[in-house]
């Protein structure tokens, strides 16, 4: 038979991949067998060891092939067993590359089995071993699998240090931004309950808030005397103080537990532009119950060093925050401003209160001056929406209530320094009711939404012009300054009453006070990126500016050569 001599490029295939041009030729090499005319059994075998010693002498002297790519040698569709050997080479189906969820490990991604390990916090020895270079088998492993489901940026979606500002308020809604909307995708699984941990979020401080501050407005209704016709009893203050220290200290330390297991969720926490402020709420609670501890427990003058351990925390959070607002960088000011970020302000005042009462006025005064530029700033931002920024939800109206918080807040301390009632103080007085009546009258803004952690950021603010009010009535004692300062405590206690008891109901009988946070769990980037409709015509306008740049510079250049 003549034998045609097979082609040296058959013999360039990788020895631990089957290419596609030798099974292409060994085919080729089939159909023209089968037109062939038959010959013995003998001539045919002898036939083929010349053949077989043909390929053996021609195969030590090629050179070894280039490394060709693994997307040119097999489809998408059909792929080639590399274990099979000789003509009978078995097809088998590729896995198609798809997207996943950043939770989920790539071997259980059918299941959907939720890895709450990617929120859990990463101790020092984990990360020195993620330094050591990674074994061959498992730099392996790692390779298959960003080849089989594209890059590994969904895997590590839950270890980004950073989620943008805008991507919060883009994936995102509900009364504190804790709702993810229908078309987004989040990195563990809804159906199922979480841990207890997960679903404790920071803003469980806020109850804490509207308990502490409800001790300094019975205090305030006990010892006032403008509130003296009253008879309250102290023994109000004294529970109420009691309750209050009971749940922060429950809330303290139930989160400093899920600081200790869960830091990777605590993280994303803080990059939230809206519960980045509750860090500084458990030092506010604590200011708050040392100023409003009844008269049997404490004495004054307080020591500084209360002061000292709860403000110092405190200053240096905010110097962070600050510093960030200052930069102009991804989170400066008019991108992450909200009525929230009023408690990074009211500290500054409250923390000046409690200075005072030390006998630290210095600190008490520099304290004030802080918090009332930073006042200003937030105020104005708050008032004149950028149009670089981002609006604001519909459900955020409950935490409007937070600007009638600072301008009260700063009107007592003054008075607090310097032991009157004067002009400035006034000022921030009326600036607060002005705005308490602003808020009174929009009754429909606050209705439609569904029970929150974020209703108890009605109570804060509501109190502390509460007790704002009854300090204006100590210096200006007449019948409509004492009527409102009782309107004002009336209003206050019944909400925080109200508010206590559908907590306790949603916390102990429906239990459906801590559901799953949703919020901790959204991916850096939307999956299904939207598609942008004048990307195209806008590269088209650019590439026939370019053009006719081109060509105008062309035409001048050809002008000057003529000449």
């Amino acid at each position: 038979m003549d034998t045609k001599q097979t082609p040296p490029s058959m013999f360039h295939a990788n020895p631990n991949s089957v290419g596609i041009h030798e099974v292409i030729c060994e085919e080729e090499n089939e159909e023209k067998e089968e037109h062939v005319r038959p010959k013995t059994t003998s001539a045919l075998a002898d036939t083929e060891k010349r053949h077989k010693k043909h390929n053996n002498r021609l195969r030590p002297s090629l050179p070894p092939p280039p490394m060709q790519g693994f997307g040119r040698q097999m489809s998408l569709e059909t792929g080639l067993n590399q274990n099979s050997k000789g003509k009978g080479i078995d097809r088998m189906a590729l896995p198609r590359s798809g997207r996943s969820f950043g939770g989920f490990d790539y071997n259980n991604i059918e299941g959907k089995k939720a890895d709450f390990n990617i929120f859990r916090t990463k101790s020092t020895l984990s990360k020195q071993n993620s330094l050591l270079p990674l074994r061959k088998d498992h730099r392996d492993n790692q390779m298959e699998c960003q080849r089989t489901y594209g890059s590994s940026e969904g895997m590590d979606e839950s270890l980004n240090k950073s989620v943008p500002v805008g991507r919060y308020y883009a994936a995102l809604r509900g009364p504190e931004l804790d709702q993810v909307k229908d078309y987004e995708d989040i990195l563990l699984p809804k159906d199922e309950k979480w841990p207890f941990l997960l679903r404790f979020p920071i803003g469980c401080f806020g109850i804490c808030l509207g308990l502490s501050s409800q001790a300094v407005l019975w205090r305030a209704l006990a010892t006032s005397p403008a509130t003296k016709f009253l008879h309250v009893s102290p023994f109000i203050n004294i529970a109420i103080w009691l309750l209050a220290t009971a749940a922060v200290c429950s809330v303290f330390v139930a989160y400093i537990l899920k600081c200790i297991f869960y830091f990777e969720a605590v993280k994303r926490e803080y990059f939230h532009p809206i519960r980045v402020n509750f860090f500084f709420a458990p030092w506010v609670v604590f200011m708050f119950l040392a100023i409003g501890a009844p008269p049997r427990f404490v004495s004054e003058p307080l020591h500084p060093a209360v002061w000292c351990a709860f403000m110092g925390p405190y200053f240096l959070l905010e110097l962070k925050i600050y510093g960030q607002w200052l930069s102009g960088g991804k989170r400066r000011l008019c991108k992450v401003v909200n009525p929230s970020t009023h408690l990074s302000v009211v500290g500054n005042f409250v923390g000046a209160i409690l200075a005072a009462k030390c006998g630290w006025l210095e600190a008490a005064k520099f304290l004030w001056s802080v918090g009332f530029a930073h006042y200003l700033v937030v105020f104005v931002t708050l008032y004149q929406r950028l149009p670089t920024s981002e609006a604001l939800p519909k459900e955020l109206h409950p935490v409007y209530s937070m600007f009638i918080a600072a301008p009260s807040a700063a009107s007592i301390a003054w008075q607090t320094i310097y032991g009157e009632f004067d002009g400035l103080s006034r000022t921030c007085f009326f600036i607060a009711l002005f705005l308490y009546i602003s808020l009174v009258v929009r009754i429909t803004f606050f209705t439609g939404f569904r029970f929150s952690l974020a209703w108890w950021s009605y109570t804060f603010p509501m109190t502390t012009a509460s007790v704002a009010t009854i300090k204006y009535a100590e210096h200006v004692p007449t019948i409509v300054s004492k009527g409102l300062a009782l309107t004002l405590s009336f209003m206050s206690s019944t909400m925080v009453s109200l508010l206590f008891v559908s907590t306790l109901l949603h916390a102990f009988v429906w239990k459906t006070l801590f559901p799953n946070d949703l919020a901790i769990a959204i991916t850096k980037k939307r999956l299904i990126k939207d598609r942008k409709p004048f990307k195209k015509a806008y590269d088209l306008k650019r590439w026939t500016k370019q053009a006719l740049t081109k060509h105008t510079k062309d035409d001048f250049d050809a002008q000057n050569e003529a000449f």
